[in-house]
């Protein structure tokens, strides 16, 4: 348990201790807090899911789910950082093995929105909804 605590705060065997470390360290939240943040951030990313995809069937709801969706990918996507720490959270988004996915993920986040408010193109945002869906389930699995 004690190891799961120190790799989730971000603090494994093999970092340096440097000047980043220490203001990570300074402004760190403790344990429980970040647990429960994370569950909230990732219940309330859920709940914007659901509730974007029970809007779809609406008239005119394809702008409401659109906005649902990304909303709600992007509160998982957040809870995530509470676990490891923000730093750590982009710095392993940007690894070589997560690179496309993540550049994919962000440019679905952006073009959903487009494709709804400004081309008005209901298939394109379902399209890019999908593809957010899939970049982010492959982004969280790859090891």
């Amino acid at each position: 348990m004690d190891k799961l605590r120190r790799v989730l705060s971000g603090q494994d065997d093999n970092e340096e201790l440097g000047l980043t470390a220490q203001v990570l360290d300074a402004s760190s939240l403790s344990y429980s807090t970040r647990v429960k943040w994370f569950v909230i951030c990732f219940a309330g990313g859920i709940l914007c899911s659901i509730l974007g995809s029970a809007l779809l069937f609406l008239p005119g709801g394809i702008k409401l789910f659109a906005v649902f969706y990304t909303i709600g990918n992007l509160a998982a996507l957040a809870s995530t950082c509470f676990l490891m720490g923000p730093l750590k959270q982009l710095k392993r988004m940007f690894e070589p093995t997560r690179l496309i996915a993540t550049i994919v993920m962000l440019l679905c986040l952006v073009l959903t929105l487009c494709a709804v408010f400004w081309w008005h193109k209901k298939g394109l945002a379902i399209i890019f909804c999908i593809l957010q869906f899939l970049t982010f389930c492959f982004l969280h699995c790859l090891v």
